[in-house]
């Protein structure tokens, strides 16, 4: 018997109705379209505006929409990973409430929390659980609420990141599709550069961080741009030199939508040309863990059976990685 690959064999995402457009933002902030389209390359990005619903609220919409799609029943489900930075609560995991939320029952759950790579590194995770036969059925979430630690009077970050959720179903492959290989990367020098400074245990709150507004994503822009820039094309071509793969034998590159520039470097690193690569951050901005599936989640329909995807990320931490996937089915 050939060896068990974990394969994606669904997806499914939900996005907030309201949309924040630049234009509306740079009435909250100094900035304009033209400002951030050619820095960033954002255009509007949908808001979470529900009164008392978090992170949870979209995930449980995905998650939903996946087990429709792929006419699984809840019961199922053996293990559910949420990867996410804005959990409904510190404690208990937002993977929990998910689960309860869609009636999973007699599954294990858990989040994970890698910033921006959050999503493939559950997804990595979770494909070790197939692979050792352990979880025959296992839901990857990325999902994040951005606007609730996000400062609006704060140039720097306000144009950036989106609501939103995406999940995707794992479950074992005996013909060689789904997850091939995987390059994993971190360095904890990063978190200067990029953190949230109040409301852990270093510094719980107090009046005195919520005055400071220490509560929001701090950002230092230019560490974190070339970090991002060097490290997630880095490890793209790693992957494909490692498996001899050439630009003709990638489908698409799924990258993380953090920033146009950054997007667009890393493709011209693998000679791909633009049609080769996932892009939606016009519409959606950084959506955190939720870039990954929300990407192939628009691009299913475009997607045939064995192509080669290559997953990149880079995100807090610093965390980065690229996954080398084979799609597992055609367009339903």
């Amino acid at each position: 018997m050939q060896k068990l690959t974990a394969a994606i064999t669904g997806i499914g995402a939900y996005v907030p109705d309201y949309i924040l457009t630049n234009d509306e933002l740079a009435n909250m902030v100094d900035t304009s379209d033209e400002w951030i389209m050619t820095r960033i390359g954002i255009k509007e990005r949908h808001i979470l505006k529900e009164e008392g619903e978090g992170t949870s609220f979209m995930a449980t919409k995905a998650v939903n929409d996946l087990l429709r799609k792929t006419n699984t029943s809840p019961e199922e489900i053996d293990l559910v990973i949420c990867a996410t930075v804005t959990p409904d609560h510190l404690f208990p995991a937002t993977a929990s409430i998910i689960a309860d939320k869609v009636g999973i029952k007699g599954a294990f759950h858990f989040d994970l929390n890698a910033g921006c790579s959050g999503f493939l590194y559950a997804l990595a995770t979770g494909s070790k659980y197939i692979e050792s036969g352990m979880c025959k059925k296992v839901i990857i979430i990325g999902a994040d609420k951005m606007s609730s630690i996000v400062d609006y009077t704060d140039r720097s970050v306000a144009p950036i990141f989106g609501d939103g959720a995406g999940a995707v179903l794992l479950e074992p492959s005996e013909e060689g599709l789904g997850v091939q290989d995987m390059i994993l990367e971190s360095d904890g020098v990063g978190r200067q550069f990029l953190h949230q400074k109040a409301g852990g245990s270093v510094k719980p709150p107090s009046h005195e961080s919520i005055d400071a507004r220490e509560h929001y994503i701090f950002q230092d822009g230019q560490p974190v741009f070339k970090w991002a820039v060097s490290k997630m094309a880095d490890v793209s071509v790693e992957i494909m030199n490692k498996h001899n793969l050439t630009a003709d034998d990638i489908a698409y590159l799924v990258p993380h939508q953090a920033n146009m520039r950054i997007i667009s470097a890393t493709a011209k690193r693998m000679k791909l040309d633009p049609e080769k690569v996932m892009i939606n951050i016009e519409r959606y901005g950084n959506t955190t863990a939720a870039t990954l599936p929300l990407c192939i989640w628009e691009y299913e329909s475009k997607l045939k059976k064995g192509d080669n995807l290559i997953i990149s990320t880079f995100g807090a931490g610093f965390t980065w990685g690229a996954i080398y996937l084979k799609w597992a089915y055609d367009p339903k």
